[in-house]
Formats: structure tokens, sequence, C-alpha cells
């Protein structure tokens, strides 16, 4: 497999659908070169009793400015502009509002003081009351937000994300996954279970090495994440270990979903929302029969999703049972059986969910974000500035990669032989 193109792009998740479609836009000869066997990297919906279940990203945060809006409707995918689940607390549940209220506070305060926590030490963590009862729903907030623990977490980065968000949370009922999969270009050349082994510069442009061969091309947009970036699966050239370091200041978070299906007529009421414990930090947050499926998903984060990545499973399973089981009743137990769980953290080629910039560390993503010698490019959901954790942060930054790869050989004259020239 030795061959010549205008641009490689390696990884095929969104980031990198998102800049092969930018390179077929302005007519460049563009290969995407892919670990797995399937597309869509952190985006993954799997068909499981006829249920679409996105075991990866899930909404489409910020959805008044999402670009994965726009493709889903010109391509006809459906898209839901409805409430999330989580505005939305199960009818039959006996909340007690006061507790439930103290709680929402306690986050909404812990967020403001990390303003001024942002300026100082920047760890998230400092910005906690000191023994306050309801750090534990804090933390259990921060670990869907951002994956780690609060002592993890750069606040100047949490506020970032946060302060960028529309609010807009919307949904695509034949899943993100499915989705973000779909959008390649046809005009792409692609390659499946090819992992990049060593990528080096030349002295026109780059060589891609792989088991299947070693590849040509004019340039390289590098989108895996920041776990393959910052270990040794891909040898890169010398003098990359700003961006390596960089990668490392911007770690894979813990994620995961088990999704429940239910076997029996219950009290379960459909496109509602749970909350498993306000009080541990390790708590789920269980999406309950979405699209009126007999399907409960239970979202962990940080601590929770720590149970599935170093217990197992199984115990993810007792545990989530367990909960609702408090919840809902001892018998709803015997209603539910355990139907998928993810597993991001152990998939060598992805290694976690989404990136989180360790305290003071914040800088990392545009550093990361920088061309290296013009002829590699990065991106992915951590080089963006905001949007980092989601599918359009991705995207876009597939999209801001390929213009500066573009722009970079349009500066060599690589692309002049073109007729008509590349589109700005």
């Amino acid at each position: 497999m030795t061959s010549e193109f205008d641009v490689i792009v390696v990884g095929g998740g969104a980031a990198g659908i998102g800049a092969a479609r930018r390179l077929a836009d302005s007519s460049a000869s563009c290969l995407l070169l892919e670990a797995s066997q399937r597309l869509g990297g952190r985006a993954y919906t799997q068909d499981l009793g006829g249920y679409p279940l996105d075991f990866g990203c899930e909404w489409l945060h910020s959805g008044d400015r999402n670009a994965w809006v726009g493709i889903a409707e010109a391509s006809g995918f459906p898209v839901n502009r409805g409430d999330p689940p989580w505005t939305k607390a199960h009818p039959s549940l006996d909340v007690d509002k006061d507790d439930q209220e103290a709680a929402w506070r306690a986050y909404g305060d812990w967020e403001e003081r990390l303003r001024t926590v942002a300026s100082g030490s920047d760890r998230a963590s400092d910005a906690l009351e000191q023994g306050g009862a309801w750090n534990g729903y804090v933390r259990a907030i921060a670990g869907f937000m951002s994956g780690a623990a609060p002592e993890d977490i750069s606040a100047t980065d949490y506020l970032a994300y946060d302060d960028a968000s529309t609010g807009k949370n919307w949904h695509l009922p034949l899943g993100y996954g499915t989705l973000v999969a779909a959008s390649l270009p046809s005009s792409a050349t692609v390659r499946l279970a090819t992992p990049a082994e060593r990528i080096d510069l030349t002295g026109d442009g780059v060589e891609v090495t792989t088991r299947a061969g070693t590849i040509r091309a004019k340039a390289a947009v590098l989108t895996v994440s920041t776990a393959v970036l910052a270990g040794d699966a891909i040898r890169l050239p010398r003098g990359i270990d700003p961006w390596r370091e960089a990668a490392a200041a911007l770690p894979l978070g813990r994620n995961e979903k088990i999704f429940l299906e239910i076997e029996r007529e219950t009290a379960f009421g459909p496109d509602s929302h749970a909350y498993g414990n306000l009080e541990d930090p390790r708590s789920a947050a269980y999406s309950i029969r979405p699209n009126g499926w007999p399907v409960i998903e239970a979202f962990l984060g940080g601590e929770g999703a720590r149970i599935l990545d170093e217990e197992g499973p199984a115990d993810g399973f007792a545990f989530v049972t367990a909960q609702l089981a408090a919840l809902f009743g001892s018998d709803v137990a015997s209603a539910i059986r355990p139907l998928a769980a993810t597993s991001w953290s152990r998939i060598a080629s992805i290694g976690g969910a989404y990136s989180c910039a360790l305290p003071s560390r914040s800088q990392a993503r545009s550093r990361l974000a920088q061309p290296f010698e013009n002829r590699l490019f990065f991106a992915g959901e951590a080089t963006h500035p905001f949007d980092f954790t989601t599918a359009h942060g991705a995207h876009d930054s597939g999209q801001r990669a390929a213009d500066e790869a573009l722009a970079a050989l349009r500066d060599s004259h690589v692309l002049d032989r073109r007729d008509p020239p590349f589109a700005a």
C-alpha cells in the first residue's frame, strides 16, 4: 500500500470525519486511516434488540450552534429538540425536595467559587466547601462533566466549557454514532483496522507507516485521543515532545454506561430521569425508557466509572441494580436484566472518555492545536478551546486542522496544479 495523497487523516472519529469533509469540499485527495474496524471513535451507536443505543457521545450539546445538527438535517437524520430526560424527574419517585434543592444549590455555589479558584491554585477541589454535606453530589456531577475528580480538574478549563455552553441539549433518535459514521464523504479513501505505527517527515511531505505498508502525502492531520498521543503506540518525528507533553496534561477521564433491559411491566415511566444517591460521589444518572424503549441507561462518571473500569461489568450491574432498587423498590431487581456495558478506558486505540485539563494546564489545549513543521496538524476534542468533551468540538477542530493543512500546501505551491484552484 504505497501511494500518494494530498492529506492523510489519522483517526476516524468525529474530528477525522470533520477533517475529511472539509478536504472533500476543497477537492483534496484524502486517505483516512482508522485503527479499529469501524468509524466514529467515541461516537458509537450499537443496535441491541432493535434499540440504537449510544455507547459514547449521545447529546447534541449546544444544539443551536452544533455543526452535527446541520449535517443531520441535510442527511435526513431526525433531530429531537425536546428537553433531555434529566429535566424530567421520574413521576413515581418520592424524593426529598429540600435535599434535592440543597444539593443543586451546593453545586451552583461550587461553580461560583471556581471563578476565584481559577485565579489561584486552579484546582477545582479547592472550591469544595470544607466538610460540605453535598460534596458527594458535587463530585458526582463533576465526574459526569469531566470524568475526573475535582482534585484533577482545572477550574479555568471547567468554566471555559460551562461559559460557552448554550444549554440546548438535543437528541438523535437514530444515534449520534450512526450519524457520525455515516457522514464520511464518499470521495475519501478509507482504511479500517489500519493503525498508524509511525509518522515521519520527508523532504516534501510525510510518510505514515502501517502494518500494510507506507503511505506518502503532502501533510497529515492527526486526530487520535490524548491517551494515544501521549503514549508510545505511534512513533512520531523528533521534536514532537512538547505536543506529547500537552496531551499528557489533557488526560482522558472515566465515563461509562450500563444498559439494562426492562423485562416486564413496571412503574418505570417513559422518557424520565432518576439520580441514584445525592450523597454518593459514585452515583449514576439514569435515563429511563428513552424514546419509550424498555431500557434504562445508567451513566457513570469519575469515581462511579471506576467501578466498571477496575472491578468489571458484573460489579457495575450490581451497583446500579442496587441503586434502582433503593429508588423504586426491591421488586424492580427481578424486572431488569443486564444488556450491555461500555469499557472506553480499556480500548487501546482510545483509552478513556474525553479530555480534562489538569490544574494550571488549560493552556495545553491551544499548545496541542499548533501545527508541527507545517506538515503535521492536530485535531480532536482536546484541541478545542471551549467545546472540548463534545463531538461537535471534535468536528470543528477537524475542520480547523484541515484548513490549516490546505493553507500550508497552498503556501508551498503544492496545490497550484489544481484547476480550478482549491476553494478558500
